[in-house]
């Protein structure tokens, strides 16, 4: 492993340049990290590694915390640098992170095509998790990838850390006193679980604790891919055969404690790069594809229950508005634990003083039928209300309120006899949480997303989000919309997207591309690349371009 940084950075700026020879820069639109710019910074190489037939091979190395940035565990922030190059045939795959039993990361790969290959990097923001990286431990990377007749592409991929250094200008991060995986601890491959059924684990928490905060990853895949397409069973036999899947379009994951829910997340419909048309995300993926949303509850009102020294079981499931409220194989779940505690050892005590959870969200389904033409309803509602005081050990008091409001509605329009496909939907809520009435956890949010399909391919959706994690986990505010497609007249993508923080850091950026060209790209804020201007209509987005551009670990960047 490099330890130093300029050597890191000359081995990744080798590599890159020996591999980026007319390929695509593909890339998610999304923010730098907020990270010091003015910290020393000590970058690490965790793993390189080809993944060509990779199906239940994943990459497994054992990683050392770097001493040369400061006490271990004492960073100002952590980020994760991972760059990979295709070249060839190959499928979307998705790739898994986990560290120490956690997954830290969810992504997928860009689908590269023969003749032009392509390159992506992107620099994941991973202080959330400094507690992990303070101590040696397994680094998993799980990509399955398949090489076969007529998919012969093989990424190639290195991932590396940077480590920036705490000082009395750049505080150090704050994090969690103990983080406990909700995982299946595999020590071979992704730490994942797939369901249905729903994947539950026992954990004891310590007996001190007073805060405990979840955050989920959850993605559909295989036959949940499109799981925002599907049909309700009821309904399915008046669309013609194959036409889609049933078990509905809604889909809620949740989280229980002991049997009882304890809170959901509605989630954000990703589509991956193989979605429906891949030359659509070529260069500019859909958001998320490159690093998927992932979902935060309040789990404090439950401390007083989970403090009694025993293992209490935690169960991660998706649920549908199917009357037996299953879904199809498969999704991909995993979460994490991060708990504080007390300044004294004695057991934390209280109480759930209300409790207001359905064990599933509300819906109703409808339909019409004129002729050739189906019009199908989906709706869907979700409310959750929990109080509880929470006594710790050193005698502080503190009266919890977690409340979800959620909201869903989609609709499907089978036109022609399904030759034409419409899909409208829109998922929305407001989560919080309050401690003695100040606010430690936000999450406002609305996903709508049309999709026309027929003789082309449109499809208009936004990632719209208020978000305060936990109070040690920086808020922000992300608004992207997305209008991309294939038409007769090729692939065209328009990006808006604005970031803002609870530190005041910035981020915006306007990008469009029609048939893997970028006619405009401006970007600003505080977060933005100072040399950077706006790229000048008709500018190829391929490695030949003066444009292309590779970010080193640090965030540096350079053009190639």
């Amino acid at each position: 492993m490099f330890r130093h940084l300029w050597a890191s950075l000359a081995l990744l700026l080798a590599w890159v340049s020996s591999t980026t020879l007319a390929q695509l820069v593909d890339f998610q639109v999304a923010q730098p990290p907020p990270v010091p710019q003015d910290a020393k910074q000590c970058t690490i190489e965790i793993l390189q590694r080809d993944f060509a037939n990779s199906f239940g091979m994943a990459e497994v190395v054992q990683f050392t915390p770097p001493t040369d940035c400061g006490p271990v565990g004492s960073w100002a922030a952590v980020t994760l640098n991972f760059t990979v190059t295709s070249n060839g045939t190959q499928f979307d795959r998705l790739g898994i992170f986990t560290f120490q039993n956690v997954e830290i990361w969810r992504t997928s790969t860009p689908e590269p095509s023969r003749g032009v290959g392509i390159i992506w990097t992107y620099i994941k923001d991973v202080t959330r998790y400094t507690s992990l990286f303070a101590k040696p431990g397994t680094f998993i990377l799980q990509l399955d990838n398949l090489i076969q007749e007529g998919l012969d592409g093989v990424y190639s991929t290195v991932l590396h850390a940077t480590f920036y250094a705490s000082s009395a200008g750049n505080p150090e991060a704050k994090k969690a006193d103990a983080i406990f995986p909700l995982s299946t601890f595999a020590n071979d491959t992704g730490n994942d679980a797939s369901v249905p059924p729903g994947f539950s684990i026992d954990v004891t928490l310590p007996q001190n604790a007073v805060q405990v905060y979840a955050e989920l990853y959850a993605s559909g895949n295989g036959e949940e891919e499109f799981w925002y397409s599907n049909a309700p069973n009821q309904f399915i036999g008046d669309l013609p055969n194959g036409v889609t899947l049933g078990q509905g379009p809604f889909r809620e994951v949740r989280l229980l404690v002991d049997g009882r829910v304890a809170g959901v997340a509605f989630p954000y419909p990703v589509l991956f790069t193989g979605a429906i048309s891949p030359a659509a995300w070529r260069p500019i993926t859909s958001y998320g594809a490159l690093d998927l949303p992932t979902y935060f509850l309040d789990l404090t009102p439950f401390v007083p229950l989970l403090t009694d020294g025993q293992p209490h079981t935690f169960t991660i499931d998706v649920a549908s508005a199917e009357d037996d409220h299953t879904t199809l194989q498969n999704w991909f779940v995993s979460g994490v634990l991060q708990v504080f505690v007390d300044s004294s050892s004695t057991r934390t005590t209280g109480n759930i003083t209300s409790y207001s959870a359905e064990p599933f969200a509300e819906s109703s389904a409808s339909a019409s039928v004129q002729g050739n033409n189906v019009t199908i309803t989906v709706a869907a509602s979700r409310q959750i209300h929990i109080e509880a005081d929470v006594i710790s050990g050193s005698g502080v008091s503190t009266h919890v309120v977690w409340s979800q409001d959620l909201q869903y509605k989609n609709v499907q329009s089978y036109l022609n006899r399904a030759a034409i496909q419409n899909i409208l939907q829109t998922a929305s809520g407001t989560v919080s949480s309050t401690h003695n009435g100040q606010q430690v956890l936000k999450d406002d949010f609305s996903y709508p997303l049309t999709i026309n399909l027929s003789n082309i391919f449109i499809v208009d959706h936004s990632y719209n989000r208020d978000l305060l994690p936990a109070p040690f986990i920086l808020g922000s505010t992300i608004n992207s919309h997305q209008l991309a497609g294939t038409t007769s007249a090729g692939n065209t993508s328009n990006n808006t997207f604005s970031y803002v923080d609870t530190e005041g850091n910035t981020f915006n950026r306007r990008v469009n591309a029609a048939n893997n060209v970028i006619t405009l790209d401006q970007q600003s804020g505080s977060l933005a690349p100072a040399s950077f201007g706006s790229v000048e209509v008709g500018a190829p987005f391929i490695g030949e371009s003066k444009f292309a551009e590779a970010r080193l670990p640090g965030g540096r960047r350079i053009q190639v």
